[in-house]
């Protein structure tokens, strides 16, 4: 018995460990400046983890073997209360893993989330409500108009969705699109809101991911590297049409972009 758990405890493994190995499923192509990074990151964390988990599991399948039940007169296993010192040696090596981990992605974190973009980012208003999203742009002065919780009507869509006080000048040239239009190679700012409840803004080619939380305006930014369409998804469970509430990030050249722009302003008119 004791070998035969040892083969299947090695056979799962190994099994598991090929399919990691041969990146049979891996993360879609990046498509921002910072997704060389968090690639890097997140495959050297794989390979400590995977380091850790097959040693683990190896022994196991070892000790169930070496202390398997060898019927009557067999030397028992010797019982023991723990190790002080190996248990302060594995926990002083787990910390030091872990808080190493952390610092080596902390340049990664921050440069979304901590520091805000450069000047001359191209902003994007991004809203978030049951089940769809909005997509804002300033238009030719610069200015997002107010909104007003008052005036919102999903049912309207669009400016009626997001509150759009007509009123104000500043509203006369915003654009509203339900696909998100950006330049390629050049830093987008997105100002994430949440209409209702949290949703959170996921696009998995752009290794970029953040909640929406309603009552605040969040401030991120990421640098697409690559056209092309890629997929926009909640990746926060916000109610019975989660399921539905997807989108598209359709990343153009810069002058692609700005005729694009220039077409939904005139459609305003």
């Amino acid at each position: 018995m004791g070998l035969v758990l040892l083969v299947v405890i090695w056979l799962i493994t190994l099994i598991g460990s090929y399919f990691i190995i041969a990146k049979t499923w891996w993360l879609p192509v990046g498509a921002s400046a910072a997704a060389a990074a968090i690639d890097h990151h997140f495959t050297v964390s794989y390979i400590l983890m995977g380091s850790v988990f097959i040693l683990a599991q190896l022994a196991l399948g070892w000790f169930a073997w070496k202390y398997r039940d060898r019927g009557a007169g067999s030397q028992p296993a010797h019982y023991s209360h723990g190790n002080t010192k190996l248990e302060v040696l594995w926990t002083i090596l787990t910390i030091i893993l872990f808080v190493g981990l952390n610092l080596a992605s902390e340049p990664i974190w921050s440069s979304e989330r901590l520091h805000g973009a450069s000047p001359g980012a191209v902003q994007v208003e991004v809203t978030a409500m049951q089940f769809a999203w909005y997509f804002r742009y300033a238009g030719p002065d610069g200015k997002f108009g107010s909104t007003k919780p008052e005036l919102e009507d999903a049912s309207l869509g669009g400016a009626g969705a997001l509150g759009l006080d007509s009123n104000d000048p500043s509203s006369k040239d915003d654009v509203i699109s339900g696909v998100m239009v950006v330049p390629v190679n050049r830093e987008i700012e997105v100002i994430l809101r949440s209409h209702d409840v949290i949703h959170s803004f996921f696009v998995p080619a752009m290794r970029f991911k953040q909640d929406t939380v309603p009552g605040l305006a969040i401030h991120m930014h990421f640098t697409p590297i690559q056209t092309g369409d890629y997929e926009l998804a909640c990746a926060e469970l916000c109610g019975l049409g989660h399921y539905k509430m997807h989108g598209i990030v359709k990343v153009v050249s810069d002058q692609e972009f700005s005729q694009w722009l220039a077409a939904r302003e005139a459609e305003k008119q």
